[in-house]
């Protein structure tokens, strides 16, 4: 018996770049706004974290995801 997984396409997408650079500039923010003890900034970019984390689902929604139907696969070598 093999044991065949799909692979998921780690991720190589419009929707996840798009939501984890959304994300890595939040989590910078919220960083140093804790460091300089600004708690509604902090807040701010937990929110902005949210906001990243669905705006990657909407896209993945809208086609823009992995095997998307308005993503261009790029051929490896």
């Amino acid at each position: 018996m093999t044991n065949e997984t799909a692979d998921p396409g780690h991720g190589n997408s419009p929707a996840a770049w798009t939501a984890v650079i959304i994300m890595l500039v939040a989590f910078i923010i919220g960083t140093i706004a804790f460091w300089f003890e600004m708690e509604w900034l902090v807040w701010a970019s937990a929110g902005l974290l949210v906001v990243g984390a669905l705006t990657g689902l909407v896209m993945t929604k809208l086609g823009y995801g992995v095997d998307g139907d308005k993503v261009v696969a790029k051929d490896h070598a």
